[in-house]
């Protein structure tokens, strides 16, 4: 499904869905606070550093802020989930990714 093809309630729907299910994935991994509000997803560190996921309504793709690099992700649909189709990497692959490297250790959150 292409985002343009991606009705607003839709997207509502699978981006909440999708922000609700990685916070509460985060909210399992120690050394973690992580706060879901109006489609803001913040995961602070203990040395005061955040990474944010968020809905994006007007483009319809969840965006992240991490590591001072940014992605835009288009919902893929079924097992693909989110993917950012400059970079080709998915949502929680990338998440996982980032807090692995801050943390130092492995953080798994699954699949889409």
């Amino acid at each position: 499904m292409t985002n343009e093809a991606f009705g607003e309630l839709e997207f509502e729907r699978a981006a909440d869905a999708t922000l609700r299910a990685l916070e509460a994935a985060l909210c399992e991994v120690d050394g973690l606070e992580v706060d879901l509000e109006s489609g803001i997803l913040t995961i602070s560190f203990g040395d005061g550093t955040e990474y944010v996921v968020n809905s994006h309504r007007a483009a319809r793709q969840i965006w992240m802020a991490a590591e001072r690099t940014a992605w835009h992700f288009d919902f893929a649909g079924g097992d693909r989930g989110w993917v950012a189709p400059r970079t080709g990497d998915e949502l929680r692959a990338a998440l996982s990714g980032v807090v692995s490297r801050r943390l130092g250790r492995p953080v798994a959150l699954g699949s889409a």
